[in-house]
């Protein structure tokens, strides 16, 4: 955990309206004209006072050197232990000074990323975004259980998150357990601590099916190159998935027709938490590659770079991604995260295009 960093409690929906207004003004800044902040080791007291056993809150981490307005160390209430001293913001709170929002959860605990810390940062984002958008949340050893029953063959909406170091048998047990209570068609588990290989290779001595993904990130500064892409509403861009996912999914007939509905229904869920862009290249007015930007604050998430693949080769990917880079430095992000598959040639693609490597995670995958 950062010692060097302030959080904000906040109810998802208001930091949903505040990516939208570039800040956060919650009533206290108008009533006693500043922002309640925490360091860390304060923000129970907090949760405990204005939202006893609420549970699906997130903090938004703070550095305090984006802050443009002052910070003073006031006294919060009287029955605070030792008179105790808060940070107090003397301003609406910019969204751009956010570098990680998590998931509150108590006593779950999540990891909170220093400003530079860009694997925390990656984790963060590819943690918190699951559980903020399910529709049911669970504790599991280690870890949570995401669920949305409107969407069960959505292996990214069902499946568990597993954020601190557990066991093979623990993995496989939990995971069993969910699935089979939820009714879902698969098994799925995400293992996101530092070196979860060996218990992803051993989960694949027990039949499961494990892949390696890299977390990889640049700096976002703005970028040429994207003058063909378009910025669209969602729906336009739903052929080119439905197209896209038909050649991928080994799937056929009526189940296959099931699939691609569900994964289309599911994509809206990301622009309820996140700030989401949709972006298309045309040719002849049909969209034959697209892509999807993600901003969190100041952390930026490329998703869904495709490409027909009778129209690769004409630079059309390489249009998305310098426009998705361009627009997220233009809303005040200074990092740029994706997930690639460990093996192939996307990794390499994206590194060529200026990301680094900066960790790893594991999904592994059984039939249900």
């Amino acid at each position: 955990m950062s010692s060097n960093v302030l959080v904000h409690l906040i109810e998802p929906a208001a930091w949903r309206a505040a990516l939208d207004e570039g800040a956060v003004r919650p009533p206290s800044l108008a009533d006693q004209g500043f922002v309640h902040l925490s360091t860390p080791g304060q923000v129970h007291l907090p949760a405990q006072a204005l939202y006893p056993g609420q549970r699906d809150m997130v903090l938004l981490v703070v550095d305090p050197a984006r802050l443009i307005d002052p910070v003073r160390y006031e006294p919060g209430v009287p029955a605070d232990p030792d008179s105790m001293s808060f940070p107090h913001l003397y301003g609406p709170l910019p969204v751009t000074a956010v570098t990680a929002v998590v998931p509150y959860r108590p006593p779950a605990p999540f990891p909170l990323p220093g400003p530079e810390d860009r694997l925390g940062r990656a984790l963060a984002f590819a943690t918190s975004l699951p559980v903020r958008r399910a529709v049911g949340v669970g504790d599991v050893p280690g870890g949570v259980a995401v669920l949305d029953p409107d969407v069960p063959y959505s292996r990214d909406n069902n499946r568990l998150l597993f954020t601190e170091p557990v066991e093979a048998a623990t993995v496989e047990k939990a995971t069993g357990e969910v699935a089979g209570n939820a009714g879902w068609p698969h098994l799925t588990a995400a293992l996101m601590w530092p070196q979860a290989a060996a218990v992803a290779a051993e989960l694949g001595d027990r039949g499961w099916t494990p892949q390696e993904l890299v977390l990889m990130a640049r700096p976002a500064v703005p970028t040429p190159g994207g003058a063909r892409v378009e910025i669209v509403d969602q729906s336009e861009v739903h052929g080119f998935w439905q197209r896209s996912w038909r050649q991928v999914l080994p799937l056929a007939g009526s189940q296959l027709d099931r699939v691609i509905a569900q994964l289309i229904r599911r994509e809206h869920l990301n622009d309820q938490v996140v700030a989401v862009t949709d972006l298309v290249v045309r040719e002849d007015g049909r969209v034959v590659a697209a892509g999807q930007l993600r901003v969190d604050g100041a952390t930026a998430a490329v998703d869904s770079v495709l490409t027909d693949p009778d129209a690769r080769g004409r630079g059309y990917a390489d249009a998305i991604l310098a426009r998705t880079i361009d627009l997220a430095a233009a809303a005040g992000c200074d990092l740029v995260v994706l997930e690639a598959a460990g093996e192939g040639w996307p990794r390499h693609w994206y590194a060529r295009r200026g990301f680094d490597v900066v960790g790893e995670v594991w999904e592994v995958v059984r039939p249900g």
